[in-house]
């Protein structure tokens, strides 16, 4: 009890540096400054319905959601599909996931008072935490309220579980309330459960179950037509440094034909990755100023995926003649983006040093031959140019790909088996 009284009086003196950090987000992101009433547990009115509550934090979170929400439809039609989020970007991605069938809000901040007008306004059956966020007013308001509350698709770094641990006192009592907990892989449930998580059980990946939109995929092909008979590679979601980090690598040796696509992880980054390209002196194409329809000017040497929602697209362009992703997030210590997608869609993969977000399924997809990881930065671009140049190890690793993704299916099954849906 005197953790969680701690806890409380900590998030009352945040509370105006939370308005002073989603003021300064909304700088750059002007939906930031949206929707500040439900971050306090305040909605619109909404008619009573049966409720499946899903919160996935962000974008990744809200798409590897998308087969559990088909799942949940099709065995349930008349339940109604609640989506929470905490980011612009994450409520943009849950209303395309839903499209237009279901609720969006944001999930409030773990202040008591914005917990109970939050599950006393939507009233859901049962909450579906995606992956793992930990939220110890809200978990044990659900229990005191006999709202099975679980986590799904949950995965712990060995980072976040040291983190987890300083505040063991008011984090296992909370886990230990949690109506289950349904870990990724034996590595993430051991984690979970070293620091409080009880009756843990191994599900797999949902992300596993994601299958490309035909929308996107014909989309991409379309795109990687009007890109030309020219070897083409794919910096795909980067953080901050990562171009810069390619670019040292490259500038030197750059293939006179050479195509290569940027796409930014976060889009507040698009102008800003614009102008380091431009002052390198690279001509780019952003992809807001192109229409996809039309043949790519062959002196374009940069396309920058400066668009939101089409990443399965680039991907999809990409597998046209299964030319290598360079995953972003891998280069500098990020922990990797999600690799699963471009090998579902027979891309080669090629990985740097920092995947501990993925740890378990880098792993297994280097074991499969569809990705191949680098000890360093240096040598994972030097790797991707080399791939260029050697079409049976690409069309081999994209085969590979498939292959691994296809077997490593059947996570959401599982996971809606155990969901408490009502009868």
């Amino acid at each position: 009890m005197m953790a969680r009284l701690i806890y409380r009086l900590l998030l009352w003196c945040a509370f105006p540096l939370i308005w002073l950090y989603l003021l300064k987000r909304a700088r750059k992101q002007p939906a930031y400054r949206e929707h500040w009433a439900e971050r306090l547990g305040f909605y619109p009115v909404a008619p009573q319905a049966k409720r499946y509550w899903i919160h996935a934090v962000s974008v990744g979170e809200t798409r590897a959601a998308a087969p559990v929400i088909r799942a949940l439809r099709e065995r349930d039609p008349e339940a109604e599909i609640l989506l929470t989020c905490m980011t612009p970007t994450g409520r943009e991605a849950a209303c395309e996931v839903l499209g237009g069938n279901g609720r969006v809000a944001y999930l409030p901040y773990d202040y008591p008072g914005a917990v109970l007008r939050f599950l006393r306004h939507w009233q859901p059956r049962f909450g579906l935490i995606m992956e793992t966020e930990i939220w110890p007013n809200l978990i044990h308001a659900c229990a005191d309220r006999d709202i099975p509350l679980l986590l799904g698709n949950a995965r712990l770094s060995e980072r976040s579980a040291r983190g987890y641990r300083r505040v063991s006192a008011l984090v296992a009592p909370a886990l230990a309330r949690l109506a289950g907990v349904w870990a990724q892989d034996r590595e993430d449930a051991r984690r979970l459960a070293q620091i409080g998580a009880q009756n843990v059980q191994i599900m797999g990946s949902v992300k596993f179950d994601v299958t490309p939109q035909s929308e996107q995929q014909a989309l991409g092909r379309q795109w990687r037509e009007h890109c030309g008979v020219r070897p083409v590679l794919l910096l795909a979601s980067s953080r901050e440094g990562e171009e810069s980090l390619l670019l040292q690598q490259w500038l030197p040796v750059w293939p006179q034909d050479l195509l290569l696509i940027i796409v930014p992880r976060h889009p507040q980054r698009f102008d800003e990755v614009a102008e380091l390209l431009r002052a390198h002196g690279l001509r780019i194409q952003r992809r807001s100023e192109w229409d996809g329809l039309t043949v790519l000017s062959p002196a374009v040497q940069v396309l920058l995926g400066d668009s939101m929602g089409e990443m399965g697209a680039w991907y999809a362009a990409m597998g046209v003649h299964a030319e290598p992703v360079l995953m972003g997030g891998s280069l500098l210590p990020f922990g990797s983006q999600n690799l699963i997608e471009p090998c579902a869609q027979g891309v080669p993969v090629v990985l740097g040093p920092s995947t501990f977000n993925f740890a378990a399924v880098a792993e297994a997809a280097c074991a499969a031959g569809a990705a191949r990881q680098y000890g360093d930065a240096t040598g994972a671009v030097q790797a991707a140019l080399q791939l260029l140049d050697a079409a049976d190890e690409r069309q081999a690793m994209a085969a590979a790909g498939i292959v691994f993704t296809a077997s490593h299916r059947g996570a959401t099954a599982r996971l809606l088996a155990g969901l408490p849906l009502a009868k």
